[in-house]
């Protein structure tokens, strides 16, 4: 089966989420199980780093439509692990400071979804299934049910829309309807939504297939609460909804062999190597160090969909137990306020650090022994996965992907991965942390439960299956 992930980023390139993740990963397990899956991204040339640009090799070039405008499109072509990658190359549109956050997004995104069908027959590709996700290149769907189903070579593709985060949904003045879209009349309800034009709703309607990153989220979504508005247009389409839990690649995240840690381990030797990654972290970050003492982590953005409200809440009490904390990641300013506060209260407890570092994100994983995640939702979340596979014990709330991947612990049968609450209650929460805390204190469960989460299998074989599934089905 040919397949064309199309995606706005994609490791080892260029990531900042879940979603670069997930498309740098997925496609080698697509390709390990016999498929020919390539992915397709924008040539971001201020934030790709040299070295990998250095790899790129010049295809073709072409034009690309957006109403009135003609902008050039370059492709180019990289492979890395096996993956044959495009990327689409417009320096006006593209070569920037950042990804995403600027004022033309709407305009920039809809040239990517469309180049991308334009480039088809430059880089010889008409794969069997196209799989657009998230807003970014939610369009291309509709783009190519609108301009492109005339040409023999598009009619047999087949579209599959994935949603990462239905809270960002691109959502514009209808003026880029004909402005910059140029789509027919007959065409315009495909995309507005109430006074808007929503780049989601159309991946939506158009696709032949839309998907989300876990069982539970798919069902939540359904919800007013977790749809942001586009309930009634999920719940029409319930019938091609499904959701596919994410996993991670296991040969990157790995305790066994990421340098980036202070020591490796294996599940053999996992208590000795997170004591003594713990040892190394306290002396770097000077926290005073005690291998009897919890360590607890956050590796987040601090925002209220990720809990910080909560956490806010309670952190008091929180410190008040013999803990230490750490809390890395940057976002809302009154949150990135709090934590400081926290940090300038309990000096040798808590750490804050604001700043998004993979290196610092990988020792944090090894050196703790609890794993903080509250979110408010969360569509699937890789970092309980990491975790887990690093032999910190997450505690998280029962929503989207953390419920399906993080099964509460019983110490009656020994089963399970983690701490759990339900209700988006900050007191819930804190009792999910006490029992957390008393278990990390009764050595025969601890010994369990971090067995359970350290030998858990988190690779993309399973998922990428069912992916499969869903595009045979097709």
């Amino acid at each position: 089966m040919k397949i064309l992930f199309v995606a706005s980023e994609a490791a080892p390139f260029i990531r900042s989420g879940g979603l670069g993740d997930v498309a740098g990963a997925l496609p080698k397990a697509f390709n390990k199980a016999g498929h020919d899956c390539r992915v397709i991204i924008p040539f971001y040339k201020e934030e790709i780093r040299s070295e990998l640009q250095s790899n790129f090799r010049y295809l073709a070039s072409t034009f690309v439509d957006l109403s009135w405008r003609r902008q050039y499109c370059g492709v180019f072509e990289a492979t890395y692990d096996g993956v044959t990658y495009y990327l689409i190359d417009n320096e006006y549109y593209f070569k920037r400071r950042g990804l995403y956050g600027h004022f033309d997004d709407g305009e920039r995104f809809a040239f990517f979804s469309k180049a991308v069908l334009e480039v088809l027959p430059l880089i010889d590709f008409f794969p069997d299934i196209l799989h657009a996700n998230d807003w970014h290149s939610a369009l291309t769907p509709v783009f190519l049910d609108v301009f492109y189903r005339y040409s023999e070579d598009y009619q047999k593709i087949k579209t599959v829309f994935t949603i990462h985060n239905i809270e960002f949904q691109g959502k514009y003045g209808r003026e880029l309807m004909t402005d910059i879209l140029g789509l027919p009349d007959w065409a315009h309800s495909l995309i507005v939504n109430g006074d808007c034009v929503n780049f989601m709703k159309g991946g939506i309607e158009c696709a032949s297939a839309v998907t989300t990153v876990s069982e539970t989220y798919a069902g939540e979504i359904l919800d007013p609460f977790y749809s942001y508005g586009l309930e009634s247009i999920l719940s029409n389409r319930r019938f091609k909804l499904h959701g596919v839990v994410n996993g991670i690649d296991q040969s990157i995240y790995d305790p066994k062999t990421d340098k980036k840690l202070f020591a490796n381990y294996t599940e053999k030797n996992c208590f000795e190597g997170k004591a003594a990654n713990k040892k190394a972290l306290c002396e770097m970050i000077n926290l005073p160090f005690d291998e009897e003492r919890p360590l607890v982590a956050m590796v987040t953005r601090l925002t209220e969909q990720k809990g910080m409200d909560l956490v806010a809440c309670v952190i008091d009490e929180i410190m008040k137990a013999d803990v230490q904390m750490v809390v890395l990641g940057t976002g809302d300013w009154k949150y990135e306020n709090l934590i400081k506060s926290v940090e300038s209260r309990y000096p040798s407890k808590f750490r804050a650090i604001l700043a998004f570092s993979g290196d610092l994100a990988s020792k944090l994983y090894g050196a703790s022994d609890l794993f903080l995640m509250p979110s408010k939702f969360e569509p699937c979340g890789l970092s309980q996965l990491i975790a887990m596979r690093y032999g910190s014990i997450p505690i998280v709330r029962e929503t989207g992907g953390l419920k399906d991947t993080v099964p509460a612990y019983n110490g009656e049968t020994g089963e399970g991965k983690g701490f759990t609450f339900k209700t988006y209650n900050a007191y819930d929460m804190l009792d999910a942390v006490w029992r957390a805390y008393a278990c990390f204190h009764d050595k025969e469960h601890w010994k369990k439960v971090t067995a359970n989460a350290i030998t858990s299998d988190f690779g993309w074989e399973l998922s990428a299956q069912k992916y499969v599934d869903i595009y045979k089905s097709l």
